[in-house]
């Protein structure tokens, strides 16, 4: 008997959970909360990757998420485009800690987020696990460019056209040390890091492309957070 209702409790404490959480008398911790705005600054868990999504459907969410995380957003007007290139919800990237080059790129918040949490989550713990130090610089090849998937007349657009992707070409250490795309990709303990820095974008962003997957991609890893997925 005793058993049985130990059974029944543990089977009902989940739809309790639910119904609590639906009603608005219990909610869980903000970091555990999938409505609850992301702070960029919590450890990840399994509703961050929900967190991030709903910012792709809910501009307004952008603030929200910044603010939550103690941080400032720099956002830039919304642009119609006669060349059907419109730019909405973008900013101008600011790194956590790190510095742009040759500038601070204009990106659209759900890409912002996501390089951010890549940055504290991703980038810089591989940096101190093969250096003992932090990222200091990131180098791009941009991210707005009006245009169809590799310039072809007849492609789809590509992400770079609204400004939802982002080029990466390389790193500065703070030591000066340089890791750059493609002279490193495969070699010694700066292509290890690269190919972490890969790996770890891959939570992140919705596509990483880089040397493994074609010739167009030898010298930089490309970031985006389109509807379609790939880590290569």
């Amino acid at each position: 008997m005793i058993r049985r209702l130990i059974l029944l409790l543990l089977l009902a404490a989940p739809l309790l959970g639910v119904g609590g959480y639906m009603a608005g008398w219990w909610k869980p911790p903000p970091e555990w909360d999938p409505m609850a705005p992301l702070d960029i600054r919590a450890e990840p868990n399994i509703v961050t990757r929900l967190k991030i999504h709903r910012l792709n459907n809910q501009p307004s969410l952008c603030q929200a998420v910044f603010e939550a995380s103690g941080m400032t957003a720099d956002r830039l007007p919304d642009r119609p485009s006669a060349e059907a290139c419109p730019l909405s919800n973008v900013l101008r990237l600011k790194g956590e800690t790190v510095s742009f080059s040759p500038n601070r790129p204009m990106v659209t918040c759900p890409l912002a987020v996501a390089f951010l949490m890549f940055e504290r989550h991703s980038l810089q713990p591989a940096a101190q696990a093969h250096f003992g130090q932090r990222v200091e610089r990131v180098r791009h090849l941009g991210s707005y460019a009006c245009r169809n998937v590799y310039g072809r007349e007849n492609a789809r657009r590509s992400q770079h056209a609204t400004a939802n992707a982002l080029d990466v070409q390389g790193f500065t250490l703070a030591n000066g040390r340089d890791i750059a795309l493609p002279r490193d990709w495969g070699s010694g303990e700066n292509g290890a890091f690269l190919a972490d820095v890969r790996d770890g974008a891959c939570r992140w962003f919705s596509a990483v492309l880089g040397p493994d997957y074609n010739a167009a991609h030898r010298d930089h890893f490309h970031l985006d957070r389109g509807w379609w997925r790939r880590c290569s």
